[in-house]
């Protein structure tokens, strides 16, 4: 599961790092980006990379309410391809969503301590995700959103949780 994680690195930096042709959004740090904030995802869009903010909380065009994003925040890697609420997005929308790190929680209950997990480099990278719109662009409704793939987790996350979020290599990144 992810329900936490943090982007801090200003324009520059990612440019550097990310395939990024146009930028829609400005930058800015959050050390502490929970579902429903809206936070950095790079999307392709008319032949280029698009660097945008996106609503954490994925929200299927099929939705009669945005609020259903509030418990779409991750997609299974194992069920994503066959889940109503995210197969149509699987196929045709897939984003990379920025991180410097995520938090998960280890400990007794009431006691649970927070884990700030990062690469080994302490690089930013890219969680592998999913978007959808919702509502009318000509009525200004439009509303982008999106989720997080998460995995069985790897060995050294595994002692902290049982899950954690797709973390793209570079060469995956295209």
């Amino acid at each position: 599961m992810c329900g936490r994680f943090a982007g801090y690195r200003n324009l520059d930096e990612l440019q550097k790092i990310f395939p990024i042709d146009r930028s829609a959004c400005e930058v800015a740090a959050n050390y502490n980006v929970a579902p429903s904030q809206e936070i950095l995802a790079i999307f392709r869009h008319q032949g280029q990379n698009w660097l945008d903010k996106f609503h954490w909380g994925l929200v299927p065009f099929w939705a009669k309410d945005p609020s259903i994003g509030n418990r779409m925040i991750n997609a299974r890697a194992e069920t994503v391809a066959e889940k109503p609420s995210f197969k149509n997005a699987f196929k045709k929308r897939r984003c990379l969503i920025i991180a410097d790190g995520f938090y998960e929680w280890k400990g007794p209950k009431g006691q649970k301590q927070p884990h700030f997990i990062t690469l080994p480099d302490k690089k930013p990278f890219a969680f592998a995700g999913l978007w959808e719109t919702w509502g009318k662009e000509d009525q200004k409704t439009l509303y982008k959103s999106y989720a997080i793939i998460t995995t069985k987790a790897c060995k050294a996350v595994c002692d902290i949780h049982h899950r954690m979020p797709v973390i793209l290599k570079p060469t995956a990144y295209k």
